[in-house]
């Protein structure tokens, strides 16, 4: 690993991986470095359909996280970069047969370990590159930023590293990604004050980010702010859609038209699930629309909320439930009742300092996002030209 990056720190922990921040040591170049254990085959096709379509998105789209390598750790000193379009035949065999097919013990090279430094989790951070630095804790200074309550299911199939039968040593893989200075989309905008020109270039890059993708046929299936990385640059912000453990390919455009796959499993982060999905119904890329709607609504009003067992706000809307004001994903509230009428713009239990709420075409665009009925929520090939146009009416 040496020879050919740096590891300085970690700078996130998961439930699949760590991410490390390190430079390329002929260039210098910063780059974020996630290892993923591979310590058994459930783990092993997640981790694979990561690589599979980070590789498919390569460098081609500037709101994507661009994936620099990838090498295959198959023992304490034996560690090799893959090559461009394979896959290791060992994880693909894991996969195969339900069980870790573990590397010969007379194929550890001489490289050097690579440093795995241990330190307290970070839930759910496998490919944030920056440490979020504390914002203030807003269960002692602001009691109008409500809470989603304790023992409530969550709907997304994880497992800690520690909590996984049968390590295998080392064997790991390692991407080598572009470094995101900015952390990620909650901490990036909760850490400055409101501004809505900045908010709507948020939403056009995100728009460009899932056209691009829905159009090679990758469904993202768990678009959050958590999984949108942040790079500064003169210019302005420049986000980056992350994060494809749970992503699928498949569909793409056949004769100039967009294919569409169906997936069955439910999976995600369930402020952001779709109706379909957590009902347990077949669901299209359409899935990935509803998520956008929840974030779009939620960055544009600064709309957030405490997840359980935490202290730090996260940007999402959701459906206030009861006399004890429950917190609902909206999606769990319209599969439950898909008449429930959405309030937006939202009146009240904002984050301050507050932006300006958006305007009607902006509003009726996020209710067409958040529809029950899949369908008839706008393909990502014509989002962005809506949201532009949205925008454009309400500035006027």
């Amino acid at each position: 690993m040496e020879e050919l990056y740096t590891l300085e720190r970690e700078v996130g922990r998961g439930s699949y991986g760590v991410v490390f921040a390190g430079h390329m040591a002929k260039t210098g170049q910063r780059v974020a470095i996630k290892r993923l254990p591979c310590s058994n085959p459930e783990c092993i096709e997640l981790y694979l359909q990561e690589l599979w379509a980070m590789r498919a998105t390569a460098k081609n789209h500037v709101n994507v996280i661009a994936l620099h390598s990838c090498l295959l750790q198959t023992g304490p000193r034996s560690l090799k970069p893959l090559k461009p379009g394979k896959l290791p035949p060992r994880l693909v065999e894991s996969v195969l047969k339900g069980s870790v097919v573990k590397a010969p013990p007379n194929q550890d090279g001489n490289n050097t370990q690579p440093r795995t430094n241990t330190v307290s989790r970070l839930q759910d951070r496998t490919n944030t590159v920056q440490a979020r630095p504390k914002l203030q804790d807003k269960t002692q200074s602001d009691s109008t930023t409500p809470q989603r309550p304790h023992n409530r299911a969550r709907k997304r199939p994880f497992q800690s590293e520690e909590e996984q039968p049968g390590p295998l040593g080392c064997l790991a893989l390692w991407l080598v990604m572009e470094y995101c200075d900015g952390g990620d989309l909650n901490q990036y905008l909760l850490s400055r004050p409101p501004d809505p020109q900045r908010n709507h270039s948020v939403v056009k890059q995100l728009c460009s980010a899932v056209a691009f993708l829905h159009s090679l046929g990758i469904t993202h299936r768990d678009l959050k702010p958590d999984n949108v990385l942040v790079c500064l640059t003169p210019r302005g912000p420049v986000v980056k859609v992350a994060d494809f453990g749970l992503s699928k390919m498949g569909g793409g455009v056949v004769d100039g038209e967009l294919t569409r796959q169906h997936f069955s499993s439910t999976c995600g982060s369930d402020f952001y699930m779709a109706p379909e999905v957590w009902g347990g119904l077949t669901y299209t890329a359409q899935a990935d629309i509803f998520s956008l709607g929840v974030m779009f609504w939620a960055v544009l009003e600064r709309i957030t909320f405490l997840e359980e067992g935490t202290t730090q706000e996260q940007l999402g809307a959701y459906v206030c439930k009861g006399r004890s004001g429950w917190l609902i994903p909206l999606g769990e509230a319209l599969w439950e009742n898909a008449d429930i009428q959405l309030c937006i713009p939202m009146k009240f239990k904002r984050a301050p300092p507050l932006p300006p709420p958006p305007g009607p075409a902006m509003c009726t665009l996020l209710l067409d996002m958040l529809a029950s009925d899949p369908d008839t929520r706008p393909p990502a090939e014509q989002l962005e030209a809506r949201v532009c146009s949205a925008l454009k009416k309400d500035s006027h």
